[in-house]
């Protein structure tokens, strides 16, 4: 999770070029007002240390690219013969691992076309300390295509296309042919793709909107492992297994059509109403099918293992929103949601052994989950600059399950059913005490009598609040957030305490130069209950303990140096110091995975040059310095830019 919220936090790569070049209010042609650029240049990367943690983290290698493109076409009196305007961006097109544009080309109330594309490079080798055995290099291409008719008027229709497929290598593993075997790497080629079509419209009358959409969505994977040649055993030292060929598929495909429904009022002087609704009907089938041919301890061994089966999955969610507005000083909400997820359907694995049928088991069959929420908000304007919100919330869930169990012909059924109940209330208020400067704070208490999990939500309640100060040329804000949680049940206790303190703010004198800077500090500590075997023993009563400690800090400079040259310095410094984890466990060896300290800088500059009305000339560059304390092998430092000119034509 830390390495994520760190990946969130650090800053963006320092190209494209954002500063302007040419005439601002562009080239006419005919009866359009034209403005486009192109920037293209050369990135460079230099990695030393972990480099497939750098890809993993990072990606950006050595290599002519086509940085960025803007065309932005608009006709000159908004009447437009065929259309009246197209905008068009580009991002990181020729090689770099994450590439965009974006299209949009619109006739003023008569029609709207969008298109999105993007493409990522995914790659992954897995953890160190796997050897380098499980490892990814896989192409994720999305694109989206919306096509609006009448858009502006009362009624509109519109239909579109999603699609998102990824492919590419893979490297995993298989245990084989029983727990005293050994493990052997195979190669994947992994195809997954998933595709959705969808029309629908929305009309205005009576002082209502109503949207609805139709939908079908197609999923698809045919993921295929292989190994056509003698297995090369992870554990050099176990020789009592051996492997001649291997593979796997395993097909998954399935479709979901679904409707949407929304109902909404505009602006209303005492009331609104919002309503949804959603309901999807996803089917799904599935087959596991392996084949390894190897021996184990001098005996051949021929091991056929197969899964299949199908699932029916429909969904259905709804939830009425309104607002009552008696006084200007006085708004009463109140929110009524309902969601019920089915899931039907059989599977059956069979595993054959040297032509034998050892088994036949066929198992799950029903689970429906039904939850009904209810909150209502007060919120009173006492003052102008002071108002106070108070509400409650109440929610009901309700799991179902059964389960069919055939074993050598013995079948039986086993049902069960829990529900569980929330209680909860909020308050706040909001405070304007001088001008420019505003105050929040809230609050909420809440108990649920029968948590389904362990590390659910019982007995908790949670605490924030937020102070932002803005005037011309000036803002900065302030806020706390503290969330405590206890569960406990027959068996384990779980407890969680999670504080996050944030302060950040920007100064803007000019539009020469502007400051931004702001620091972030994130506490998670975590005691759960566990229970497992070692040794052949099982240790009960033990507990997990997890902490984290991020310190997130970043700031930035933007300053024109004599009308022509734009200099960009900026930094961002992510660590954590997590803290000492012992004692809370009974096994000295679970200590290093209690805690997870590490560091991740980040600083960088760009330079854009003015050369004249038509040209920019540019440099950008970052360095990378990631740390583990635990798994020094991640470790790595990286030296990135660019080198690139900026054309307006």
């Amino acid at each position: 999770m830390n390495i994520l919220l760190l990946a969130l936090l650090a800053q963006q790569t320092v190209a494209p070029t954002v500063e302007p070049v040419g005439v601002p209010r562009g080239n006419t042609i005919g009866d359009y007002n034209v403005r486009q650029s192109f920037e293209t240049g050369y990135r460079f990367a230099n990695v030393d240390g972990n480099r497939g943690k750098y890809r993993s983290d990072v990606n950006f290698l050595n290599g002519v690219r086509v940085l960025g493109t803007s065309l932005t076409v608009n006709s000159r009196n908004g009447k437009g013969k065929y259309f009246d305007e197209i905008i068009l961006n580009t991002q990181g097109l020729g090689n770099d691992p994450y590439q965009f544009a974006s299209m949009r080309v619109e006739k003023n109330r008569r029609y709207r076309y969008e298109l999105t594309w993007r493409l990522n490079d995914y790659f992954n080798p897995g953890l160190t300390i796997a050897f380098g055995q499980h490892f990814q290099n896989l192409e994720r291409r999305m694109q989206d295509h919306q096509f609006t008719l009448f858009p502006g008027k009362k009624i509109q229709f519109f239909g579109g296309f999603s699609g998102n497929n990824q492919s590419g290598p893979a490297l995993s593993t298989v245990n084989l042919f029983d727990t005293r075997g050994n493990i052997f790497p195979f190669f994947e080629n992994v195809r997954r793709k998933q595709n959705e079509f969808r029309f629908g419209g929305q009309a205005q009358f009576a002082g209502m909107k109503l949207f609805w959409q139709r939908g079908w969505e197609f999923f698809k994977e045919d993921t295929r492992g292989f190994l056509d040649q003698p297995g090369t055993p992870l554990d050099p030292l176990v020789t009592n297994t051996t492997l001649a060929n291997f593979r796997r598929d395993h097909p998954y495909h399935g479709s979901t059509p679904h409707w949407r429904v929304n109902l909404f009022t505009e602006a209303a002087k005492w009331f609104t109403v919002n309503a949804r609704f959603t309901h999807s009907n996803g089917n799904r089938n599935f087959i596991f099918d392996e084949v390894a041919n190897g021996a184990v301890r001098g005996g051949a061994r021929n091991v056929q293992t197969l899964v299949f089966g199908d699932a029916r999955r429909p969904v259905t969610a709804a939830n009425l929103s309104f607002s009552i507005l008696p006084t200007s000083r006085i708004t009463i909400s109140n929110h009524t949601a309902f969601h019920q997820t089915k899931m039907e359907g059989d599977s059956t694995i069979r595993q054959l052994t040297n032509g034998t049928l050892d088994s036949t088991v066929a198992n799950f069959q029903f689970l429906g989950i039904r939850a009904v929420t209810n909150s209502t908000l007060l919120d009173v304007a006492l003052k102008p600059w002071l108002s106070v919100q108070g509400g409650y919330q109440f929610s009901d869930r309700r799991i179902r399950s059964t389960e069919l169990l055939n074993d050598a012909g013995f079948i039986d059924q086993a049902r069960g059913e829990q529900s569980n109940r929330l209680n909860a209330g909020t308050a706040g208020f909001r405070l304007r005490p001088i001008k420019g400067l505003t105050i929040v704070a809230d609050g909420e208490i809440g108990r649920q009598n029968r948590p389904f999990y362990t590390t659910s939500e019982k007995d908790y309640h949670a605490f924030g609040a937020r102070a932002e100060y803005k005037q011309k040329y000036f803002r900065v804000a302030a806020q706390t957030r503290n969330s405590v949680n206890f569960n406990s049940v027959s068996l384990f206790r779980h407890s969680s305490r999670a504080r996050n303190y944030t302060v950040d703010g920007s100064w803007t004198p000019s539009t020469r130069f502007a400051v931004d800077a702001g620091y972030q500090k994130l506490h998670l500590d975590t005691v759960t209950g566990i229970a497992y075997f070692l040794n052949f023993n099982q240790v009960d009563r033990d507990s997990s303990f997890f902490l984290s400690n991020v310190h997130a800090a970043h700031a930035g400079v933007r300053t024109v140096v004599a009308k022509k040259l734009d200099v960009y310095a900026g930094f961002s410094s992510n660590r954590d110091t997590a803290g000492s984890g012992a004692g809370f466990t009974t096994q000295p060896a679970l200590l290093a995975a209690q805690v997870f300290p590490l560091t991740f800088v980040s600083p960088q500059v760009r330079l854009s040059y003015r050369i004249n009305e038509k040209l920019r000339g540019n440099f950008g560059y970052q360095h990378y310095d990631y740390t583990e304390k635990i798994l020094q092998l991640q470790n790595y430092r990286a030296h990135t830019g660019f080198l690139s000119v900026l054309w307006t034509f």
